[in-house]
């Protein structure tokens, strides 16, 4: 089949091969802490400095790891598809942007950013974030939080993902366990329009009887081979 529009969602599986722990480990822990002690806004409030040290110590993880083949087989898919194409991430690290891929959703935020808790302006970030942080958009200085999207909170660009879904006609789910929403919802955006799903992961995911078809195994072995035969 020829496709004019392909949507891809990446999930903590692909980044997982790069070396990254995946978000949630099975104990229910991300890097041995709560998830409502390091990724809520509650937490934050509670324990501003915990959750400084543990995204600076996720940002600085990110300096020893690279993107892997499937990052790259993707941004060679992108470069060289000749129709639409969107890849929306639900990872915050930046393997996808350094492997080159350029139309990029990163609708959990990025690790590289800090926001000012006040005006919500946007920083690149590559050095820690404290409690001494401080933005230059307002007067008084506000401090600075990680560019992250917690419990709670709304993801980022959902209104141009939900534009993307309704008019793909190829719909890709790579390393994604179908536990978080809303991002587990997107299948099923995709085939009420009408959509081809494809899903690529080392396991079934919860959401795998919303696709058409299933390749299980490593993302860097079956998503060049992916990417080899939509551009054949």
């Amino acid at each position: 089949m020829k496709y004019s529009s392909i949507v891809i969602l990446t999930g903590a599986g692909i980044s997982a091969e790069s070396g990254i722990k995946t978000f949630r480990d099975s104990d229910g822990l991300w890097e041995n802490h709560k998830i409502e002690e390091v990724a809520t806004p509650e937490g934050f409030i509670k324990n501003q400095k915990l959750v400084y040290e543990f995204y600076n110590q996720r940002r600085k993880q990110l300096r020893e790891v690279e993107p892997n083949k499937a990052h790259i087989a993707l941004a060679e898919l992108e470069k060289n598809f000749k129709g639409r194409f969107t890849l929306i991430t639900q990872n915050v690290d930046n393997l996808h942007d350094r492997a080159g891929s350029k139309n990029l959703i990163h609708m959990h935020g990025e690790l590289l950013k800090a926001r000012c808790q006040e005006s919500g302006k946007i920083y690149d970030c590559t050095d820690n974030l404290d409690q001494s942080s401080k933005c230059d958009c307002c007067s008084p200085t506000n401090g600075l939080r990680p560019h992250i999207v917690w419990f709670g909170e709304m993801p980022l660009e959902m209104a141009r993902i939900t534009m993307e879904l309704k008019r793909c006609n190829l719909f890709i789910a790579i390393g994604t366990s179908g536990n978080v929403y809303p991002a587990a919802n997107f299948v099923r955006q995709a085939k009420l329009a009408g959509a081809r799903a494809i899903e690529v992961n080392k396991e079934t995911s919860q959401v795998y009887n919303h696709f058409d078809e299933h390749r299980y195994g490593l993302a860097t072995e079956l998503v060049p081979k992916l990417v080899e035969e939509l551009l054949s």
